[in-house]
C-alpha cells in the first residue's frame, strides 16, 4: 500500500503532465511489480545496509526533480535528445525520464555494490512490459527509449560516462534528493555509530532544495541547510554528479547555511 508521501508526490507529478506523457505516468504508477521492487530496495538500503532512503519516496522525488528541470529547459527552448536527433518528441523524452527515475535504484534490491549495473538486469522485465504497453505499435521507439533508460540507470552514480541530456537530468535529480526527510528513518532506527555516518548527518542538515529559473542559465539550484555539515552533501555528492552530467553548462548552483551568505559554486 502506498504511503501518503508517495501519493502526494504522484499528484505533483501528474499535475506537470498532459497527453501521452500523462497516460504513461498513470500506467507507471499502477505497476505492482515496480512498486514491490521499490519497496524491497528500501528494505535492503535502510534495514540491511543502514543507508538513506532508496525506495518509493526517493524515486518519486527524483522523478519530480527531473521533471521540474526538464520543464525549465523546455521554457528556455533547449531541445533534448529525441527532438534534437529527430527520433521522437519532447513527450518521449519525458516518458524516458519518468521510467528512468522510477527504475534507477532497483539494483538496491540486490545490494549497494555496482547497483547501477545490476539494476539494469532487475529493471529489464518491468521496462519491457511497460514500454510494450505504452508503445504497442512502435517497436523502433521502444528500442531507442529502452537504451536511453539503461544509460540513465547505469549513469546515475557518475561512474559511467553518459551522453544524453535525459540521463544527465536523472543524474542531477538523484543528487538533489538530499533534504533531511531522506535520512529521518535511518537516523531513527540506527543509533549506533558506524563509518559513513557523515552521509546521514549531512543529509539531515539540508533543510530545503529549490529548483528554479536561473538568471544566466536555465536552471538554478539553491541548497539551504541548518548546519555547515550539509556542505559535505553538496560538495561530495551533488557537485560530483553535476560535474559528470551532460547538462552541467545549464546549471547555476548556490548553497549555504540559512541566514548566512550563500556560496556560489556554478
Amino acid at each position: 500500500m502506498k504511503s501518503q508521501k508517495e501519493i502526494v508526490l504522484e499528484r505533483k507529478i501528474l499535475k506537470m503532465l498532459s497527453g501521452h506523457a500523462l497516460h504513461a505516468a498513470e500506467r507507471i504508477f499502477r505497476d505492482k511489480e515496480l512498486q514491490y521492487l521499490q519497496e524491497y530496495a528500501n528494505i535492503v538500503a535502510i534495514k540491511r545496509l543502514h543507508l538513506n532512503d532508496h525506495g518509493p519516496v526517493h524515486m518519486r522525488k527524483v522523478a519530480l526533480n527531473a521533471l521540474i528541470m526538464t520543464d525549465l529547459l523546455k521554457k528556455a527552448e533547449i531541445k533534448l535528445s529525441f527532438e534534437k536527433e529527430d527520433t521522437g518528441t519532447f513527450e518521449d523524452s519525458v516518458i524516458t525520464i519518468l521510467l528512468a527515475a522510477f527504475l534507477h535504484d532497483v539494483g538496491m534490491t540486490v545490494g549497494r555494490e555496482k547497483h547501477e549495473h545490476t539494476g539494469v538486469m532487475v529493471a529489464m522485465p518491468v521496462l519491457d512490459r511497460i514500454l510494450t504497453d505504452i508503445y504497442r505499435d512502435n517497436l523502433e521507439k521502444k528500442v531507442v527509449i529502452r537504451s536511453m533508460i539503461i544509460e540513465a540507470i547505469v549513469g546515475h552514480m557518475a561512474t559511467y560516462r553518459i551522453c544524453s541530456p535525459e540521463a544527465g537530468l536523472i543524474l542531477i535529480a538523484d543528487g538533489l534528493d538530499m533534504e533531511k526527510g531522506r535520512a529521518r528513518i535511518p537516523m531513527k532506527i540506527h543509533t549506533e555509530s558506524v563509518v559513513g555516518d557523515i552521509h546521514k548527518y549531512s543529509a539531515s542538515s539540508i533543510e530545503r532544495v529549490i529548483i528554479e529559473k536561473g538568471k544566466k542559465r536555465p536552471i538554478k539550484i539553491i541548497v539551504e541547510m541548518t548546519a555547515s555539515v550539509g556542505f559535505f552533501q553538496v560538495e561530495e555528492v551533488l557537485i560530483r554528479k553535476i560535474n559528470s552530467s551532460t547538462i552541467k553548462p545549464l546549471i547555476e548552483l548556490y548553497a549555504g547555511v540559512m541566514g548566512q551568505e550563500m556560496k556560489h559554486y556554478l
